[in-house]
């Protein structure tokens, strides 16, 4: 697909995304009094996430490289802010928003950007290099742990293992070699069974996964009643605004379980709608990251896209019961400001990468030489 076609299938599946979150968005609000007020939130997050949207796509190409550790830094800063107490607030045992007044936001959805704009400029400095221990891997770590380190802290497990499994994604496409990629993913995630296999909580989360009906009373309740959501909608859905589960029966409906209702209300099709326009953003992403001028826009369209797919995938996954309960925003659909604001933010990144896909095209240039491209490094 080339960059001006990918760029406006990109446009038109978040366009629809969106339109889609807020339907649901409003629909839940309709039967719950402490929600009524979510919708006009969201629509006016969705305002400053288009205006975040323009002023990505409208931002310089050639600053964006020059001020993507800058980025880094100011995410470094917001995570230590976020982490001291009087400064940070707490919401569901977890220190993870910094409150201005009404506004609240949180620093680990800026920090996923930042990370991915730093890892892709520094990749591209040492595209030649990448392949060595040093250059490929430790030296890329001084910067992607503290980030890591400073959102598992809040805590925030669930987004530190999703920008970890992003950079090693990055990683990988930039030439590192599998030799230092897979060890520390073997270790990363043994210590994760570690760390699971002596937290009972934890594992009573993953027994209730494996047996949902023997615990959809307790543990699986919201698992269980997301199930019968999807029961209830069956092909054609019961119509918008006609749901049972969103009066108070599916918790966090309006967040991380709101495909539950989709759908229950919208149906099979509705939310096998909302699977494919995702399956079309992720096509789109990396259309343009094949495209790409140089190699910190095709690293950074790798970045991104993979944010939004891996994400959007563990949320189906949890909503489906296909993966174990686990606390991450549906893109583009859930409610959530500063998810929504920094997913229209990254959107606006792609949008721009490809329209400096188009100009180098249209120009005759190349994008990159092809002795430095990532898909003609030896194995």
């Amino acid at each position: 697909m080339k960059p001006r076609a990918a760029s406006y299938t990109l446009l038109f599946s978040v366009a629809a995304l969106l339109a889609i979150g807020l339907l649901a968005v409003y629909s839940v609000g309709m039967t719950q009094t402490k929600l009524a007020g979510h919708f006009q939130k969201q629509l006016v997050w969705a305002c400053v996430g288009v205006g975040t949207f323009t002023a990505a796509v409208m931002m310089p190409y050639e600053l964006l490289r020059r001020r993507a550790f800058w980025l880094l830094g100011v995410a470094l800063l917001l995570l230590v802010l976020v982490a001291i107490p009087g400064i940070g607030t707490i919401h569901n045992a977890a220190r993870r928003w910094l409150d201005f007044g009404r506004i609240s936001f949180q620093p680990s959805e800026f920090a996923k950007v930042a990370l991915i704009l730093a890892l892709a400029l520094y990749a591209e400095k040492f595209f030649r290099q990448m392949r060595t221990l040093r250059h490929g891997f430790l030296f890329p770590a001084l910067f992607i742990l503290p980030v890591l380190a400073l959102i598992a802290i809040e805590p925030d497990r669930g987004t530190a293992a999703l920008l970890a499994v992003i950079c090693g994604v990055m990683l990988l496409v930039a030439g590192v070699s599998w030799m230092y990629v897979l060890p520390a993913a073997v270790v990363g995630l043994a210590g994760a069974v570690i760390y699971g296999m002596n937290d009972a909580f934890v594992m009573k989360r993953l027994n209730a996964w494996w047996h949902l009906e023997y615990y959809k009373d307790d543990l699986a309740y919201q698992a269980w009643q997301a199930m019968l959501a999807f029961g209830q909608g069956g092909v054609f859905g019961l119509g918008l605004g006609n749901g049972l589960q969103k009066r108070g029966f599916v918790p966090e409906n309006h967040t991380d379980f709101i495909l539950s209702i989709i759908g229950e209300e919208m149906g099979l099709i509705g939310a096998l709608t909302v699977v494919a326009l995702f399956v079309l953003v992720v096509w789109s992403g990396f259309s343009i990251a094949r495209h790409a001028r140089d190699n910190f826009g095709m690293l950074s369209a790798v970045g991104l896209t993979s944010l939004i797919g891996i994400q959007a995938a563990i949320n189906i996954g949890v909503v489906t019961s296909a993966f174990p309960c686990k606390g991450l925003a549906l893109p583009f659909i859930s409610y959530g400001g500063s998810s929504l604001m920094m997913m229209l933010g990254c959107i606006g990144l792609l949008y721009n990468i490809a329209r400096h896909a188009q100009t180098a095209d249209a120009g005759g240039q190349d994008r990159f030489n092809e002795d430095e491209s990532p898909f003609s490094q030896p194995a």
